[in-house]
């Protein structure tokens, strides 16, 4: 399964995705590629695989991502390889990518489950990014005003989960894979053998 995850920059995104991989086994998280300088403590293949312009434009002429973005001036993208690599080991594989991203991958994956995360209100959104003390005034309004753009594109999205306390919505988040992976035709791997063997008993009989 492809988990896509979608939310305005400060509506903590990134915490959920967090808490959601450390209570879940058999996920893979895609690093996305970007052309950004690293922020704060953000680490080289660990939060991104930071890059320079020409080595992304190489990359996407070659036809190395799923999808790929420019946000604020950067490029962001998933790499093909990172699905690749998740349906080897069997895993599932969640991706933090924005809402145009987003509808590429949708586009190429039509099967992928995609949340987007919304804060409880613009003040709160605000208050949030200025507590991260990572962004200019400019920035922090540019920021603000995308999210009034993204927050448009919720009903493109196949579950909308309210970050208004963080416990809440993690458990929230999980639930909604939980429940995707439990779907008919996510089990089928499962099911298969056990309805092998009341065949077998029935052969038996």
């Amino acid at each position: 399964m492809v988990f896509v995850i979608s939310a305005p920059s400060g509506s903590g995104k990134s915490t959920l995705v967090r808490m959601l991989l450390e209570s879940l086994d058999g996920l893979d998280f895609s690093v996305s590629y970007t052309t950004r300088p690293p922020r704060g403590a953000e680490k080289d293949g660990e939060n991104y695989r930071f890059v320079t312009r020409e080595q992304f434009v190489t990359m996407r002429d070659r036809g190395e991502f799923l999808e790929w973005a420019e946000v604020f001036g950067y490029f962001y993208g998933t790499a093909r390889s990172m699905l690749e690599e998740a349906q080897k080991q069997g895993h599932d594989l969640v991706l933090d990518i924005d809402v145009q991203g987003a509808a590429q991958l949708k586009e190429r994956l039509p099967e992928a489950v995609t949340v987007f995360i919304l804060p409880p209100s613009r003040e709160e959104l605000e208050k949030r990014l200025r507590s991260r003390s990572l962004d200019p005034e400019g920035v922090i309004g540019r920021r603000l005003r995308d999210a009034s753009k993204e927050i448009r594109n919720y009903s493109a999205y196949d579950y909308i989960l309210v970050n208004d306390r963080l416990e809440v919505a993690a458990e929230k988040l999980k639930s909604i894979f939980l429940a995707e992976r439990c779907r008919k035709q996510r089990a089928e791997s499962v099911i298969q053998p056990i309805l092998k063997t009341f065949e077998e008993e029935r052969t038996d009989g």
